[in-house]
């Protein structure tokens, strides 16, 4: 008959600490919060300080899984409040930068004038949509820093490893620059394109490959419409050239071909009479015309004809109808002084 006893409890080994239980589970939470706050098992840190006065507690994990969750708080919160002064300031500067009233007109004759609605609406719209552009870039650039900045500081307080994050993002961001090279090379074009205000909405443009008005200007395209109506979408990248016809004054030229055998004074002052007439008239003075239209004289000389020249600067894209309404008055002047119009 075999007798049973109680078996004996094991003897701890010295030098061996238990790899379970409740004591262990709690090292381990504290041993977590210290890292995440980065010191706080030390007894280091401000948010540490100001947590165990704020909440005096026996239990040692409390103090630094608060203060860590207090740090990514603040840290959140500093990225939001910089991102939106931010987008403050740069809308600032948008507004201020398309609030000039400066008329065209009177910037290219040398003083300052109060400009016509037209004109102010047409200026104003040009330098509003540019300073948009500008902005909206700016509001992304902003918010990709400072978010991502953030977003990199709460890994790093969460102890999890950046460099081999940054590393890939870095191998990414090469290989997308290899696979989107002309994409790139379209933004920046357009970048710097609205920087130096080539051309705007409105503009007649020729590209080299298109030449029409501009429909659209985004930071990749340009949108031009031809005087076909053909609608070209062009590149930012491949522009190497640009001629503007619209961008600060135009000239409208006319040549007035007279007989061989008129009166070159009478011929002269007629036309004078005709480019003061049109500069004395505030439909034209200060709204399409900035100069006073001058005759140039004897262009060319044939034997069937005497071509005189007739020149008046006006603001941009409006020197054809200024020249159609040269011309009319011109033929009028010569047919009620008898003046033949050379073939």
């Amino acid at each position: 008959m075999f007798l049973l006893s109680p078996t004996p409890a094991p003897t701890p080994t010295p030098g061996v600490t238990p790899t379970s239980g409740p004591e262990v589970i709690v090292e381990d939470i504290i041993d977590a919060g210290a890292g995440l706050t980065k010191g706080c098992g030390d007894g280091g840190g401000v948010i540490c300080d100001f947590v165990k006065m704020l909440i005096p507690t026996t239990v040692d994990w409390v103090a630094p899984v608060l203060a860590w969750l207090i740090a990514i708080a603040l840290i959140v919160v500093i990225a939001l409040i910089l991102r939106n002064l931010s987008h403050r300031l740069i809308g600032r500067i948008v507004r201020r930068a398309s609030a000039e009233r400066t008329s065209l007109a009177g910037r290219l004759r040398g003083r300052e004038t109060v400009a016509p609605e037209g004109l102010d609406a047409i200026v104003a719209e040009r330098r509003r949509q540019r300073a948009e552009t500008i902005g909206s870039v700016l509001r992304h650039v902003a918010s990709i820093v400072i978010l991502g900045t953030a977003a990199l500081t709460v890994l790093e307080r969460l102890s999890i490893p950046i460099a081999p994050l940054l590393t890939s993002v870095g191998i990414l961001g090469v290989a997308i620059g290899f696979g989107a090279q002309e994409l790139v090379k379209d933004f920046i074009a357009g970048m710097f394109m609205l920087l130096e205000d080539q051309y705007g909405v409105g503009d007649v443009i020729d590209t080299g490959t298109a030449v029409g008005t501009v429909e659209a200007v985004t930071l990749r395209i340009t949108r031009l419409r031809d005087s076909d109506g053909r609608v070209w979408y062009i590149r930012n990248g491949t522009i190497t050239r640009v001629g503007n016809e619209s961008q600060g004054w135009a000239r409208a030229t006319v040549d007035v071909p007279v007989a061989y055998a008129s009166e070159i004074p009478m011929v002269r002052d007629l036309l004078k009479e005709v480019a003061d007439e049109i500069w004395s008239e505030p439909a034209f003075r200060d709204v399409l015309i900035v100069e006073e239209p001058q005759v140039w004289g004897i262009e060319q000389i044939s034997d069937t004809a005497v071509i005189f020249r007739v020149s008046a600067k006006t603001i941009p894209s409006r020197q054809a109808e200024v020249a159609r309404e040269l011309r009319l008055r011109i033929k009028f002047a010569l047919d009620r002084a008898g003046i033949t119009i050379a073939s």
